[in-house]
């Protein structure tokens, strides 16, 4: 019989709809029933393409005598962290205070009146392994725990709440960042830096695209090159190992070993959208193709296998799969015996396989959990084409279209594999994120069909999740709109809209990022700056700012990029003011620069320049387009003098076409040079103006 999660939407509580544990949604009703009882609360955080959430609930939620003894010890409530990601802050933040580490699927046990935790871990086995406690062994603990000592536990429950509180809502004052600390940044990124296969630290390997995007921006801004140097070398690390799929396209969650070679398979839409504008960004101040060749083929996957019918991006592809057996295996979609290309492509071409896609005859992927060799292989690039080519005796040209035709034989062949899950919910903070990637490809690369793509994810959020009033809804999913917008909806959309209006000029795409950014100051600004995550609650034991980068860029950083390039658009200095006082409203932006690097983004264009490109329409329009797009200029805004977007940015009013030629006049924050008509004078000014070196 299916339990009280069928009536959801999110895939990821539809999961558990017929698991005998009795689950709950996270509601009111939930805790009011655990006070009833007089029980305790057991809730339990993950998201639809969460390997180790599926182990769990094989092992537990899925186990009748695991079910009965959750039944009788909690009221068992089940949340999508992708749907809550202001339930997940709360409690991640309590696994990371008790003990300095967190994951999904997070468990944490509550007291049901105040909803404070007073135990949290991620996963549990069924029976104790280890040091790791089972779930049986801990219903039993907890049963007597809670009956014999509820005032000690209601006590520590306090405290942890207490600590939570510090972390999430307290903010210590602090001063603007500055160029010494974008320089410290680097510094600390040079520390952990890996020379040798690219990326920071050792293992697991996060591929955290704003750290990269940063590293970029940095060496536009002073001429040093080892940003750009450390950034380009993970960058090309990413897109030649396994975490890449090179059969299908798109970009895995992250690499379980040092070498990127390993992945955890799920391929989730925010990955894809921020790999995507760093490899974008790469290309542009590089001009290295296979930067581009990599930002390319992962909006290809996007296009091809997120975007629904409907427009919108859906969020991810699951881990796991059946493989050929019909068993659940982690990576089953993606990986490859030399037994089974032999059968698509002769083998006779091994050999070439082995040197350009790195099989081996006993495979090289390992299972994460075991570390045993599977006998299967992940493809990835072990060499590069031209020193391939002389190992072979074959071209540069040659090896590139051999192994682009094997590995789309490959990718023909696995579509008759069972695909992993689709998670099809549309998040609109994710697709924001997704049609800033798309846009800024769109006008660097000029391909129109990213801008299509972008424009119908932004009119399906928009129809969708924009509501009359101005504000946002976070989740659709089957026809159901639903959760209030936060923090990151307002912030990631207006982005996005305001990049898509750079490569459509569509002006109403801009007049709604501004409008957009008007709702998260009334929203979500504090009285002493700064931004919360959510509109007030009761239901959440703390209103938090989440000022740190995760896999995601933060909400908070991203809403100040958003003041800055739209205030002097708007003619709105508060915001520039407002914004200002969010990058100093907490200490710990400066205390630990290279953990806040989107924040670094948005302080990049605060100490200067800010950039706003006026193309005023006439004749040799797209000449001087074309060459001004070849300029890389990370952060400045795009615009075209027309009557719709004088309405919305008053000083682009007075700039009209010279002589009936297309005028550029390149602006920092609303202060323009003398207009040019020149397409090769108007590329050097802006190239000068962005790197701080006109005279």
């Amino acid at each position: 019989m299916p339990n009280r999660l069928a009536d959801e939407k999110s895939p990821y509580l539809l999961q558990h709809a017929h698991n005998p544990v009795d689950w709950w949604p996270w509601s009111d009703a939930a805790f009011a029933e655990a006070e009833r009882r007089g029980v305790s609360v057991f809730l339990s955080i993950g998201y639809a393409t969460c390997h180790w959430c599926h182990v769990m609930e094989e092992e537990s939620f899925e186990d009748t005598e695991a079910a009965r003894a959750l039944n009788r010890a909690f009221v068992c409530v089940k949340v999508d962290r992708e749907e809550r990601p202001d339930v997940d802050g709360i409690y991640m933040a309590a696994a990371l205070a008790l003990h300095g580490s967190g994951g999904w699927p997070l468990t944490a046990l509550l007291v049901p009146e105040t909803r404070q935790p007073f135990y949290v871990a991620t996963y549990l086995p069924k029976r104790s392994r280890g040091r790791r406690i089972g779930v049986m062994e801990l219903c039993e603990r907890v049963t007597d725990l809670w009956q014999e000592k509820r005032a000690e536990v209601r006590e520590s429950a306090e405290q942890v709440a207490g600590a939570i509180g510090d972390v999430l809502s307290a903010a210590e004052p602090g001063e603007a960042i500055t160029e010494a600390d974008l320089t410290r940044a680097v510094g600390q990124f040079e520390r952990r830096f890996d020379p040798s296969n690219g990326g920071f630290g050792s293992q697991p390997k996060f591929p955290t695209p704003h750290n990269l995007l940063f590293l970029l921006r940095q060496t536009r801004r002073t001429g040093e090159p080892r940003p750009a140097e450390m950034a380009v070398r993970t960058l090309r690390a990413i897109a030649r190992g396994g975490i890449t799929d090179h059969a299908g396209g798109g970009v895995h969650r992250y690499s379980t070993d040092r070498r990127w070679l390993l992945p955890h398979f799920e391929k989730m839409l925010y990955d894809q959208a921020g790999l995507a504008m760093a490899w974008t960004e790469a290309w542009h101040l590089t001009g290295d193709p296979e930067m581009r060749e990599a930002a390319e083929h992962t909006l290809d996957y996007v296009v091809r296998d997120l975007q629904q019918d409907h427009g919108g991006l859906a969020s991810a592809e699951d881990a796991d799969s059946l493989d050929a057996h019909g068993r659940r295996e982690e990576g089953a979609f993606y990986v490859w015996t030399e037994a089974e290309i032999a059968e698509i492509i002769g083998e006779e071409a091994l050999p070439f396989v082995r040197a350009a896609l790195g099989t081996t005859p006993e495979g090289n992927y390992r299972d994460e959990a075991t570390r045993q060799r599977t006998g299967a292989s992940v493809l990835h690039l072990p060499d590069d084409p031209a020193r391939l080519g002389d190992a072979l005796g074959r071209t540069e040209a040659e090896v590139l279209a051999r192994r682009r035709e094997i590995l789309d034989r490959l990718f023909r062949a696995r579509n008759v594999r069972p695909r992993p899950l689709l998670d099809d919910k549309i998040l609109t903070d994710w697709n924001g994120l997704a049609i800033a990637a798309l846009a800024t490809a769109a006008r660097v690369f000029s391909r129109e069909d990213y801008a299509a793509a972008a424009h119908r994810a932004a009119e399906f959020v928009l129809t969708h999740l924009h509501r009359p009033d101005g504000s946002l809804l976070h989740r659709w999913r089957d026809g159901e709109a639903a959760v209030p917008g936060f923090l990151d909806d307002y912030a990631f959309l207006a982005l996005g809209l305001t990049d898509l209006y750079a490569a459509t000029d569509e002006a109403r795409y801009l007049g709604l990022a501004m409008d957009l950014h008007r709702q998260t100051r009334e929203r979500f600004e504090a009285p002493e700056g700064g931004y919360y995550l959510s509109e007030p609650d009761p239901g959440l034991i703390v209103r938090q700012r989440a000022l740190d980068d995760g896999a995601l860029p933060s909400g908070h950083a991203i809403a100040c990029l958003n003041g800055l390039r739209l205030g002097v658009l708007a003619g709105e200095p508060e915001w520039e003011a407002s914004t200002r006082r969010a990058l100093a409203s907490d200490a710990r932006l400066r205390a630990h620069p290279s953990g806040h690097t989107a924040h670094l983004l948005a302080a990049q264009i605060a100490l200067g320049p800010a950039v706003e490109i006026v193309i005023a329409p006439g004749e040799g329009e797209d000449t001087l387009r074309e060459a001004l797009r070849e300029v890389y200029a990370p952060g400045a805004v795009f615009l075209r003098a027309t009557p719709e977007v004088a309405a919305l940015v008053p000083f682009t009013a007075s700039q009209t076409a010279r002589d009936g030629l297309a005028t550029a006049y390149i602006c920092e924050n609303g202060a323009c040079q003398a207009p040019t008509t020149d397409p090769t004078e108007a590329p050097r000014t802006l190239a000068e103006t962005v790197s701080g070196t006109r005279p």
